[in-house]
């Protein structure tokens, strides 16, 4: 079974950092492209970053690059997301995600139609 599990969600003050953490099981971690979205109240759900299964390249969306770092540990099975400089326009709940196709993780974009498995969601909120 297919399960994705992320952590390390919280409260923090404006230029503050959080690490966000994704533990995946029950597929072959290299196979996939493992995506972080985010959804603030009221608004569509964001592709902030992925990684690609294949050669481990890396995207990032404009309103989080240069802050945001997205790498991987494929002995754990688990994707980071370290947030820095955290800006109250970055509070939503933040997702995971897998790409079976290992295709959609590029400058073109993250849809996140196209991500298959999902996590459950972790909150993180920005206070200024």
């Amino acid at each position: 079974e297919v399960q994705l599990v992320e952590s390390g969600g919280g409260l923090v003050q404006v230029g503050g950092s959080l690490r966000l953490s994704c533990a995946a099981s029950g597929f072959t971690f290299d196979d996939y492209a493992i995506g972080w979205f985010r959804q603030a109240p009221g608004k569509e759900r964001e592709g902030v970053s992925c990684i690609s299964g294949s050669d481990r390249s890396v995207y990032y969306a404009d309103s989080v690059k240069g802050r945001f770092t997205i790498s991987s540990d494929n002995a754990k099975n688990t994707v980071y997301l370290q947030m820095n400089s955290l800006k109250p326009e970055d509070t939503a709940v933040y997702y995971c995600a897998a790409d079976l196709l290992d295709y959609y993780c590029s400058g073109y974009g993250i849809p996140s139609y196209k991500y298959d498995y999902w996590g459950q969601g972790i909150q993180v909120t920005v206070s200024s």
